[in-house]
């Protein structure tokens, strides 16, 4: 790679990322089921109808994933806590649930990790999910009781703690264009979930701070987007894009409003008094998470209806997500949010990187494009450090290869080739280049 922990401040964190039920196993330890369990379980969803059932088995296999993080001279662990874990119906407390997530905590600490636990990864019980999941207002305050139940027991050991991750995929992606759970496209109900996702991290931010903990904040996801020619329509495009995906939750947070592109759709559907809501969405955050893999090139589509967007292919390489291989987007977006949302905030690039379809061959993976992925996205990081912004740190997503939710386990984003079948864990070149680079 093409960098050395020298080449960043002295406190630099370096770790990898994880969620709960993509790598857990969500069969164990009296778990509830959650909206992704029935969504995968409804054909067409999600590739072969598979599950988080098994995932990894981190829920046996914990130490020797913790082990690997050790091993790689990583200083840190993001992973989440599972809420259908920690409360199988979404309002009563799991004891199973919650003394694993004190095990897996005691373990980070043991082996020098720092905890960066991010408290909601996607799994909606199933029970709330009956009664309207993220398109009821309720559904805030149940969270905020789950922030307190999992706070209570392991919030006086993790380093910080943020409260949601990727509200985007939560509301948009899940409620407007249906690709994840619970699978609905309806502008309605996605303008509510738009809003109450905002919401249920406002309340979690209060609850937190009643705790006294100072070291809170939230990870959003951000794809760079540009129009795919100089036409005024594609401008326009581009802008709509930019203010759904990636203005409509940072300006909440931090600025107490929505942006008007985003309004022209969503209005008509928000939730009566909703403006009433800004000022605890937008209390202060002590840090903010950016994850980041691609970016998009729009133009309008006059057939379509609002937003009436088309992504036109670039002619940049791609992962195995079809996704294009952009670093300078991330550079764009850290001195982006520094220069006009956050300031001196601190940073953290809480996700970032590429699937392939890795093989093991004579016990080892050879992944050179992975490794130039992540030496190509740290350096962008290295460059927007010497821009101005206050980036902090840089977690590779993700550790292990995992349950890539519509996709199943077809996608390989881990440094560490699973094998799901043995479930025997092969690190790949990538996670030596990179143990190399951050060696002390």
């Amino acid at each position: 790679m093409d960098f050395k922990r020298t080449d960043f401040p002295e406190n630099f964190v370096f770790g990898a990322a994880t969620a709960a039920y993509q790598i857990e196993g969500h069969s164990f330890g009296g778990a509830g089921s959650t909206h992704w369990d029935t969504f995968a379980a409804t054909p067409g969803n999600v590739v072969r109808t598979e599950d988080g059932a098994i995932a990894c088995d981190h829920y046996h296999r914990y130490g020797e994933d913790l082990d690997l993080l050790v091993d790689a001279g990583m200083d840190a662990y993001r992973f989440s806590t599972s809420w259908a874990r920690v409360m199988p119906d979404g309002k009563t407390a799991n004891p199973d649930g919650l003394d694993f997530y004190d095990r897996l905590v005691d373990a980070m600490l043991e082996r020098g990790l720092k905890p960066f636990q991010t408290l909601y990864h996607w799994e909606l019980p199933s029970a709330l999910a009956d009664i309207g999941g993220w398109t009821n207002r309720d559904t805030t305050k149940y969270f905020g009781d789950f922030t307190d139940v999992i706070t209570d027991r392991i919030g006086d050991r993790v380093h910080a703690i943020a409260t949601i991750n990727e509200p985007w995929c939560v509301a948009y992606l899940s409620h407007f264009l249906g690709h994840h759970a619970p699978g609905l496209r309806d502008i309605r109900a996605a303008a509510r979930a738009m809003h109450h996702i905002n919401l249920a991290h406002g309340e979690a931010m209060t609850r937190l701070r009643a705790k006294g903990h100072k070291n809170a904040g939230i990870v959003l996801n951000f794809d760079y987007c540009e129009p795919a020619d100089d036409s005024a329509d594609a401008k326009a495009a581009s802008a709509r894009q930019d203010a759904i995906f990636n203005r409509w939750f940072i300006e909440a947070i931090t600025k107490g409003t929505y942006p008007a592109e985003a309004l022209e759709g969503f209005a008509p559907h928000m939730p009566t008094g909703w403006e009433d809501d800004m000022a605890q969405i937008s209390q202060p955050i002590d840090w903010l998470g950016v994850n980041y893999y691609t970016r998009h090139r729009l133009t309008a589509d006059a057939n379509a209806a609002w937003p009436g967007l088309r992504d036109i292919p670039g002619d940049l390489p791609v992962t195995q997500m079809d996704w294009e291989i952009f670093p300078k987007g991330l550079h764009a977006f850290l001195t982006r949010l520094s220069n006009d949302y956050v300031g001196n905030m601190p940073l953290f690039v809480t996700e970032n990187g590429m699937a392939w379809a890795d093989k093991v061959e004579n016990g080892a993976v050879h992944d050179p494009e992975r490794t130039q992925f992540v030496s190509d996205h740290i350096m962008a990081a290295k460059q927007a450090i010497a821009d101005g912004a206050n980036v902090q740190g840089f977690f590779y997503w993700s550790l292990l290869d995992n349950y890539e939710w519509a996709f199943g386990y077809e996608k390989r984003f881990g440094m560490v080739h699973v094998d799901f079948d043995t479930l025997v864990r092969t690190p790949k070149a990538s996670y030596h280049a990179l143990k190399a680079a951050i060696a002390r």
